[in-house]
């Protein structure tokens, strides 16, 4: 039976997406999740919600608990993952407010854990991780945004990046030169644990921003960021209303 996990990122902690669900508050062998799981349905589809940061975005991008996120869905039997995340944009085309599929990450944090392994003594282990999200879910999130009308691509690299601060521009210069398309602090991590967990994994990416890299901008702030992002909320929502139901 399909029940799909929804990670809820910046903008959407306090997401009407299921008001009436039952709240749950789990403990995993990793601790507390960020936040209570929501369980109620879309469209005739169990779903449970989760929010990255907390209900009042209290959490900063480092102090997540991603273990316990994604164990915590694992636990209430979710069978795939649909993320939401802020992003900015590291190339002129990905403007304002549009979506990106995203199909790659490139992994720049250096004091999470993102694995569940802890030690190699039930033998070696070394997850695959060449194509970190799954491909029939990213196909589902580009034929909703096509169907909504929203602007979009198809494809797209991460750079993830630990946060709190933002980049500084020799960092946002070097991210577009490695082929970074847009840079944020938490999907890389997040899409790390699910793979091994082996829920399939997707992430609406919405732009919000040119980071830093482009000298003609002022450089990001966090209102700039929460402007953009509760502008296009009802979209993010849009998105996820239309392809849950097609989850199979």
């Amino acid at each position: 039976m399909v029940k799909v996990g929804i990670i809820g990122g910046s903008g959407l902690e306090d997401s009407n997406l299921m008001a009436d669900g039952v709240k749950k508050n789990p403990n995993t062998r990793w601790g507390k999740p960020s936040s209570p799981l929501i369980c109620s349905n879309i469209c005739g589809v169990e779903a449970v919600i989760l929010a990255r940061h907390g209900i009042r975005h209290q959490i900063a991008p480092s102090q997540v608990n991603y273990p316990a996120n994604i164990q915590a869905l694992k636990d209430e039997g979710v069978t795939h993952i649909i993320a939401t995340t802020a992003c900015g944009s590291l190339r002129e085309n990905i403007k304002r407010g549009d979506f990106v599929m995203l199909d790659q990450f490139i992994d720049f944090t250096r004091f999470r854990k993102n694995t569940f392994i802890e030690s190699f003594e039930g033998g070696t282990v070394h997850p695959a991780m060449s194509r970190p999200f799954d491909e029939v879910l990213r196909g589902i999130l580009i034929d909703s945004a096509r169907k909504l009308g929203l602007p979009h691509h198809e494809s797209g690299t991460v750079v993830t990046i630990e946060g709190p601060r933002f980049s500084t521009v020799a960092e946002s210069r070097m991210f577009r030169l490695w082929g970074a398309d847009v840079i944020n602090m938490s999907i890389a991590t997040e899409c790390c644990l699910a793979n091994e967990a082996a829920i399939p994994y997707a992430a609406v990416a919405m732009s919000t921003d040119y980071d830093c890299w482009k000298q003609d901008e002022e450089p990001v702030t966090w209102d700039d960021i929460l402007k953009i992002f509760k502008k296009n909320s009802e979209n993010v929502k849009g998105i996820i209303m239309d392809a849950v139901p097609r989850v199979e």
